[in-house]
């Protein structure tokens, strides 16, 4: 499956936020608070267009779970088939990607960490190794590494000193390497900085 691997800093300074957490990115932004390009430093925030803000939005929340153009389009397309608000499922449906899960437990420093971390097979869900990280995670799915990585300097480096506090909608086991879903995580949970009312109006036009 393709995936974005180009510049990160880039994309970062494009929509003004951290998109994959990494120091390089926070630096950049820094350094050079405005879009990339020989025209970025002219380019003015504030007066972007509707339809530009929008389809910023839709990026963020793209880039940030790892999503491919066609891949987000159809995860938009059965948020809008589901009973509920649009956008609140959209969410939903994307944090309840294994990849993301692996990274809200601080089992994977970042999301495309965590994303290797499934893709290489290191992760069970209900006894049963995963492979897929857009496998969608449901209430009472139990979630462990697998005994090999747990002892990792890479791992270990992740639980011990970023000691990630998972969200309330996941239940953490005694050994830090085991987690159930407790229930479908809520908005106020999601603690994206991500408007998912602009992703429905573009996507409604």
């Amino acid at each position: 499956m393709s995936r974005y691997t180009g510049p990160k800093a880039r994309v970062s300074r494009r929509l003004n936020t951290n998109i994959w957490g990494t120091r390089g990115e926070a630096i950049a932004l820094d350094r050079r608070p405005y879009p990339p390009g020989d025209r970025g430093r002219s380019r003015r925030r504030s007066t972007a267009s509707e339809f530009l803000v929008q389809m910023q939005e839709k990026q963020k929340a793209r880039h940030t779970y790892g999503l491919t153009e066609r891949q987000f389009r159809n995860l938009f397309a059965e948020a809008s088939r589901r009973q509920g608000v649009t956008g609140e499922n959209m969410l939903r449906f994307l944090e309840l990607r294994l990849d993301n899960f692996v990274y809200r437990m601080g089992w994977g420093a970042t999301r495309p960490q965590a994303r290797q971390l499934v893709n290489h097979g290191h992760v069970n869900v209900n006894g049963s190794r995963v492979t897929i990280p857009s496998y969608r995670l449901r209430k009472g799915d139990v979630i462990d590494l697998r005994d090999k990585i747990r002892n990792s300097a890479t791992v270990q480096w992740n639980v011990d000193v970023l000691d990630r506090t998972p969200p309330a909608w996941i239940d953490r086991g005694e050994d830090n390497f085991t987690a159930t879903v407790r229930e479908l995580p809520m908005r106020e949970q999601i603690d994206v900085p991500i408007r998912e009312q602009l992703i429905v109006e573009l996507y409604s036009k």
